[in-house]
């Protein structure tokens, strides 16, 4: 039978790392070079965890390996057997922060990089293999440099996931080539199927201990007495089915990049990179009829630490020159956040977004005339340098309330779609003041005409105003469907004082026998 995989042509790596806790904490007493030189004595390391009122081993080193421990063995037998241990406790959020980093590191590889669990990761390597000779050279980088970072690595390279998986973690460095999925999962015990502790224990328990014996027992008890997961997992690393994996990050549509033979220091080299791939990438925008919209500079270092830069554009951009210019702003910014170590050795440039590209007509000079582009770019230049934040524009936001009625959004150009822009009020509608105080200040009303009537005479600010002419009420009801509480209703008052001068007030709430209504000024009239 073929397989899925095998006609589709995929291949996963997988990479096992299964001292992934104690490396971390390890690397970070003796360096990350740690395991390339002369290894200097220490005591045997333990992670704990508590697990049922008992402090269990969560990982291990591998000289506490080589004493005879194993995880999920209790902390006090493991000291009562092993005096000399050192114990430290468990910190899941650094592990799984480590782990995210060398997802990151793994992108100089594949875009497709997935995390497996709490240990491991899935690299979809399909159409990558040949930048780097063939599959054995790559696996061998990939090893090479993960044991110069400190790390102790597993990897496996198969048609599927459950094959990868299963090979990275029972195959010493095992290469499975199409086809060969059956014979390399025979011999394999029931932990490379993926399943859980308990099946696998039942399964045992009936003289089912390989995967061969799993392969060659009829499908139909087996699915009656462990479940339907038993044999879509065999199915899966035999590739009889498909499996896909979950980037952690999206795939970039449009990506350059440069391999260095000599890694870079400065940011005026890095910056010469970025004209370079804008110029390689701006060939294949035009023949899509694209710009760029949002890019991603990503800076990979020698010592396998990352950086990502990356720039928004108002407008659909090509033009190397104006990329570079976004990136220069942006490295400035973040000059003194980015260390580039030893050098970085290799610089990619990714579109993440891009939109069609309208051409403009040039006049007799070739000169463009178009102010628009130029704020659109001041804007970005803006925003690259100072953050999204810098620059806001008023948007309309779903709210009859006019404190909520708009808000502050980052100036993007409008041909972005940044959303809709405040409208010229139309005819016919009420009145709003020319200044909106964002907050409702409080007003003394000294008279007023009740029950719903304006005020007569008010004090605000410690100024006492008289009204002489007045409009309204405009009433605005509270959102209930928003509000957790009740509130009381507004009506809204167009006034002007013996001094010409015009507000806008209302009144919160009703006059009653139990409760008087409180005024507040909301803005002023021009």
């Amino acid at each position: 039978m073929t397989s899925v995989s095998a006609k589709s042509g995929q291949r996963i790596l997988a990479l096992w790392f299964p001292h992934l806790a104690t490396d971390r904490i390890i690397r970070q007493r003796q360096g990350r070079s740690w395991r390339c030189g002369p290894q200097t004595r220490r005591m045997p390391l333990l992670v704990s965890h508590r697990e049922n009122n008992t402090q269990r081993i969560a990982a291990l080193d591998e000289h506490a390996e080589a004493r005879g421990l194993k995880r999920g063995i209790g902390i006090a037998d493991a000291r009562a057997m092993h005096p000399d241990v050192e114990i430290v406790e468990e910190a899941p959020q650094a592990d799984r922060r480590l782990l995210e980093s060398l997802a990151d590191w793994c992108d100089r590889y594949t875009p497709l990089v997935a995390l497996e669990g709490s240990d491991g990761l899935f690299l979809d390597i399909t159409g990558c293999v040949h930048l780097f000779g063939n599959e054995k050279r790559m696996l061998e980088d990939v090893l090479a440099r993960l044991f110069q970072q400190g790390f102790d690595v597993r990897a496996g390279l198969g048609s599927n996931p459950g094959m990868a998986w299963a090979a990275a973690r029972f195959l010493d460095r095992g290469i499975v080539t199409p086809g060969e999925e059956t014979g390399a999962m025979a011999p394999l015990p029931l932990a490379a199927l993926r399943i859980e502790p308990a099946t696998r224990a039942s399964l045992e328990s009936v003289g089912l201990r390989t995967v061969g014996a799993i392969m060659t027992a009829p499908r139909a008890p087996l699915v009656r007495r462990f479940g339907a997961t038993l044999v879509t997992r065999l199915d899966q690393a035999l590739g009889r089915i498909e499996e896909a994996i979950t980037p952690r990050l999206p795939v970039p549509p449009l990506s350059v990049e440069r391999h260095l033979a000599e890694p870079i220091l400065h940011t005026g080299d890095v910056l010469q990179l970025v004209g370079m791939l804008a110029r390689t990438l701006r060939g294949e925008l035009e023949r899509r009829g694209e710009g760029a919209h949002a890019l991603q500079l990503a800076l990979f270092r020698v010592d396998g630490m990352m950086n990502r830069l990356a720039v928004g554009a108002s407008r659909p951009l090509r033009d190397p020159l104006l990329i570079e210019h976004l990136f220069k702003e942006r490295l400035t910014a973040l000059e003194d956040r980015i260390d580039a170590g030893y050098g970085f050795e290799l610089v990619r440039l990714s579109v993440l977004k891009a939109s069609p590209f309208a051409l403009t007509q040039t006049d007799l000079a070739g000169e463009r005339n178009d102010d628009d582009a130029d704020l659109a770019l001041f804007s970005d230049r803006i925003r690259a340098r100072l953050g999204e934040k810098a620059l806001l524009r008023p948007v309309l936001a779903e709210s009859h309330l006019p404190e909520c009625a708009a808000a502050l959004a980052p100036a993007l150009h409008r041909s972005a779609g940044a959303g809709p822009s405040l409208p010229a009020p139309a005819a016919g509608e009420a009145e709003r003041p020319i200044r909106l105080f964002a907050r409702p200040e409080p007003v003394e009303v000294v008279a007023a005409e009740v029950p719903e009537g304006p005020p007569l005479r008010f004090r605000w600010r410690r100024a006492v105003h008289r009204v002489i002419r007045s409009e309204g009420p405009e009433r605005i009801a509270p959102e209930w469907w928003r509000e957790p509480h009740e509130t009381p209703t507004r009506d809204y008052f167009r006034i002007e004082d013996d001094g010409g001068r015009r507000y806008w007030l209302f009144r919160q709430g009703f006059y009653a026998a139990e409760t008087m209504p409180r005024w507040f000024m909301h803005g002023i009239f021009a």
